[in-house]
């Protein structure tokens, strides 16, 4: 009797979610069927919506319901808590299944190449959302005590880092946030915060919903210089072109001419600023050097020659994210992807047989979550092409029941789906306690304690 095809999803984020379910809707998933193993590093899935979205962002963090009923499917297991490769090789995945799709996502900064970075007082974002996020694998605590803070960088996580920078604990409190969070942010002494970006309005990426938002804080007032305000034939073609970069650009232009108000804590949009230096004393961060830039007729800028320095006591990099390199896997350094022909795995111009990506670190740390579903697709029409047409490999331990022999006999202490609806409930309960919807456990022994019982 044919046995079901067998696949492996390294990486439980929303990317290896929507490839398990782009596989339960195809043809193959017929008689005989598919069988699905998530592999997630951390004790708990769903990956960038749990340790990468903001508190204060319940409404994204929606998309969590979407992929609960994924893995509620029979067809799917989870294993958390298993490291690729410590926990599992490639070749241990390609004993017991037919393909493996990696979907490791990206969560290291990418680097800023300018003086002054590894000053005390310069950080990732990544690592600052990792934080207040919760995340298991980061320190507990941060050093909040400059008054005055810049960030670097115009998209979504830049906002998110200069919002939560700005935020009172308070406002943060009705969130997940756990309680070590919420005693660091009660003691941050930040009332100004700087966002510091290359080129204009025009062309900063910002989605217009995540910039509104900047505003409805009662303790923020944001302040954008009527000087930042300017357009070439580029950013005006950019403006026509796409119904989001003219809603960011008006939103921007009414802050600029409007009265500064009384709110507390001030968050500042700077444009036409290039950071050349993060300027230190004794080793720690005592200001940031800027260029003052002006536009080329393209959208793009060139430097005026012109030099600001700011008194800033902290400056915190959105300048994007970057995908660790994968073991046993070819890697692209400069792009921090695996080098891919539509999901396909590439390595001596040559597929990898069996083994394919999607999500970042398929192309990279570049649009919304959303857009990780037209990746997925992609790869997972790829996979059943290779497997429609006899190019997938055959594996020696197919059974279901080898996986989670194999993991045991290496004592590695993985956690199930039922284990995560058992820390769900545990969060919940925390929530009830203090009437919040949920409280998040952070410390990876206390996850694993929360998920143990029987399945």
């Amino acid at each position: 009797m044919p046995r079901p095809l067998r696949v492996a999803i390294v990486g439980a984020g929303p990317a290896g979610i929507y490839a398990a379910d782009a596989l339960l809707k195809s043809e193959a998933a017929a008689e005989p069927g598919v069988s699905i193993d998530l592999f997630e590093r951390a004790p708990a899935p769903f990956g960038l919506i749990r340790y990468g979205v903001a508190p204060d962002h319940p409404r994204i963090k929606g998309i969590v319901t979407a992929l609960h009923r994924v893995l509620d499917k029979p067809q799917i297991r989870l294993f958390g808590n298993v490291d690729y490769p410590s926990d599992i090789s490639l070749d241990d995945l390609r004993a017991f299944y037919d393909a493996v799709i990696f979907s490791t996502g990206a969560s290291a900064d990418r680097m800023l190449d300018i003086p002054g970075v590894d000053l005390d007082g310069s950080y990732g974002a990544a690592d600052f959302v990792s934080w207040y996020d919760g995340h298991p694998d980061v320190p507990r605590t941060w050093p909040l005590d400059a008054e005055k803070v810049a960030v670097l960088g115009v998209g979504n996580v830049a906002l998110d880092v200069a919002r939560i920078l700005a935020k009172t604990a308070d406002e943060l409190l009705p969130t997940e946030i756990p309680a070590n969070v919420y005693e660091g942010l009660a003691a941050n002494k930040a009332l100004e915060v700087h966002v510091f970006g290359r080129r204009g309005p025009a062309q900063a990426k910002f989605t217009p919903m995540e910039l509104r938002e900047l505003d409805h804080s009662p303790t923020i007032e944001v302040v954008v210089a009527p000087e930042d305000i300017d357009y070439d034939e580029g950013s005006i073609a950019a403006r026509r072109a796409d119904k989001q970069v003219n809603m960011v650009a008006s939103t921007l232009e009414n802050w600029a001419i409007r009265d500064v108000g009384e709110r507390p804590h001030k968050l500042f949009l700077h444009f036409f600023e290039s950071p050349t230096e993060i300027v230190g004393e004794d080793g720690e961060v005592v200001g940031l050097r800027t260029e003052r830039t002006q536009l080329d007729g393209t959208g793009n800028v060139v430097g005026t020659g012109e030099s600001r320095t700011w008194d800033v006591g902290a400056v915190y990099r959105a300048v994007g994210y970057l995908s660790d390199e994968l073991p046993k896997l070819p890697f692209d350094f400069v792009s921090g992807t695996v080098p891919n022909d539509g999901g396909r795995v590439i390595e001596g111009g040559e597929h990898l047989q069996s083994t394919y990506v999607t999500g970042w670190i398929k192309r990279g740390p570049v649009g919304l979550i959303g857009h990780t579903k037209g990746d997925a697709n992609e790869t997972v029409a790829k996979l059943l092409d290779d497997h429609g047409n006899g190019r997938l490999h055959e594996p020696t331990a197919p059974a279901e029941e080898a996986v989670p022999t194999f993991l045991r006999d290496k004592g590695v202490s993985y956690t199930t789906w039922n284990g995560w609806q058992r820390l769900d409930a545990a969060e919940k309960a925390l929530g009830v306690a203090q009437e919040r919807e949920r409280v998040k456990i952070v410390a990876r022994e206390a996850m694993l304690e929360a998920s143990a019982g029987e399945d």
